[in-house]
């Protein structure tokens, strides 16, 4: 049946690939599963900031850094055979805003929305919320235990990039631009344990937890011949996560934040945050 597809899409003027299109289902060791849980890990919604006994409103930017992935695993193994690496050097830094309400009962809540505004080939329509509650213990620890998500999409030419459309050998040849969209879906709780010194204006803080990845990745590609390719893309996945930072006090409102947030089956991402606190 497949030699039969083939030629008929030979016949037709069609690529194979076209021809052989069918949602994917890959297995957590395939390099699809793999990409994709790279590219969650700076899209989880990470605590960023010591815990607090005493939250307040606040309203902050973060920048992450985004992982690398190399040549190899960034080349599809199960969904897409034969086809050259992936377009992942997407963006330097995934900005968002953050904004931290304290909530009755001692809870507070995070809150971010990444609006569909195109940088670079890339538009985001992404959204992180957390809810989370600290307990105070001797000598100043804090911990917190904290629930969240990340859910919404990213649109960018992954499958299909400029590159890929001006090279004789690619199955992207004279097409158009892919716009291809993720979705990450994490659901998370992590636990974290701050400890204040230099009088409280630093507060380290470490934690670990668990992130459950459903990923789908939807192609959007049309090629030289006008066929459309929206193949789909599912694969589901559970990480264990480490992270550790410090929140820096320059003014009793202005507060500093640097985080390593490492999922160590796939990457690291590095955080920086700066942050303002309105309120009492």
């Amino acid at each position: 049946m497949r030699l039969a597809a083939v030629a008929l899409a030979t016949m037709l003027g069609l690529p194979a690939a076209a021809a052989a299109q069918g949602d994917c289902f890959p297995g957590p060791n395939s390099n699809e599963a793999k990409t994709l849980a790279i590219f969650s890990v700076p899209l989880a919604f990470s605590p960023a900031g010591a815990p607090e006994l005493l939250p307040s409103f606040r309203i902050g930017v973060e920048a992450a850094s985004l992982p690398g992935v190399d040549r190899a695993t960034a080349t599809p193994t199960i969904c897409r055979p034969g086809k050259g690496p992936e377009n992942t050097d997407l963006l330097p830094v995934f900005p968002r805003p953050r904004l931290a309400l304290p909530l009755p009962g001692g809870l507070a809540l995070q809150a971010s929305w990444v609006p569909p505004v195109r940088v670079n080939g890339v538009q985001g329509n992404l959204f992180g919320l957390s809810v989370g509650k600290s307990f105070g213990r001797l000598n100043g620890i804090v911990l917190a235990l904290r629930a969240h998500a990340t859910f919404g999409s990213i649109r960018a030419p992954i499958t299909c990039d400029d590159h890929a459309l001006a090279d004789p050998a690619s199955e992207c040849f004279g097409g158009e631009r892919s716009d291809d969209r993720f979705q990450p879906n994490i659901l998370g709780a992590d636990l974290t344990v701050g400890i204040p010194v230099a009088h409280g204006r630093l507060r380290p803080y470490a934690g670990t937890g668990y992130n459950r990845l459903r990923p789908r990745f939807q192609v959007h590609f049309i090629n030289q011949f006008g066929a459309l390719d929206d193949r789909r893309v599912e694969v589901d996945l559970e990480r264990l996560v480490v992270f550790g930072g410090a929140t820096w006090a320059a003014t009793p409102r202005l507060g500093v934040i640097g985080e390593l947030y490492a999922v160590p089956a796939d990457a690291v991402t590095a955080r920086l945050v700066v942050r303002a606190a309105f309120g009492p």
